[in-house]
């Protein structure tokens, strides 16, 4: 789907092949690619250039991912859907000298809520593992809740890992939501 999000300080778009260069940069860095399962490391030209040539803007919201763009920066991340073993997920990544910033969040709620508002699905699930304490901070206070945990390989650390996996609701999120949005009105 060719879909751009507008958040308060990000653009959302979909990924175009000019990106190879920034995205390889930013992957190319094992603090990186070391917290992802699907990434290997070192991170080259080709293996963006790869990666985005799979990508075609027909695929439906559960292979749809989107470019995070900061104004005046460009290129800083990815967040996006795909199938997993545990069905459709979210995934993401942020480039190391954009941490601690909110970024994520903020790139992740949007694309969430696109998502949710795209099918019908009842629930979302992740996963982080487990000495990515960051990312797991980052799906708590988006309502993502532990459901259990595995093992998992990491391409980029060539072994498999305890993984915990995450879940959240479609109840869960709308509540949150206009939870929030009826906090703001009074």
């Amino acid at each position: 789907m060719d879909v751009r999000l507008d958040t308060k300080r990000l653009l959302l778009r979909q990924p175009r092949p000019d990106d190879a260069l920034r995205i390889a940069r930013l992957l190319n860095n094992f603090a990186v690619s070391g917290k992802l399962s699907r990434v290997p490391y070192p991170y080259k030209l080709s293996d963006a250039e790869w990666w985005l040539g799979t990508w075609r803007a027909d695929k439906p919201p559960g292979e749809t991912g989107f470019i995070i763009d900061l104004p005046g920066e460009g290129l800083i991340g990815h967040c996006g859907f795909h199938p997993d073993e545990q069905g459709v997920v979210i995934g993401y990544w942020l480039g190391e000298p954009f941490w601690n910033r909110g970024f994520m969040s903020e790139a992740a709620a949007a694309a969430i809520d696109w998502y949710f508002g795209a099918t019908g699905v009842a629930a979302l699930d992740s996963g982080v593992f487990a000495f990515n304490k960051a990312s797991l901070a980052v799906q708590k206070k988006l309502g993502f809740t532990e459901i259990s945990t595995s093992k998992r390989h990491c391409l980029a650390r060539q072994e498999d890992l305890r993984h915990i996996e995450t879940r959240l609701t479609r109840a869960r999120w709308d509540e949150q939501r206009h939870g929030a949005a009826a906090r703001e009105t009074t």
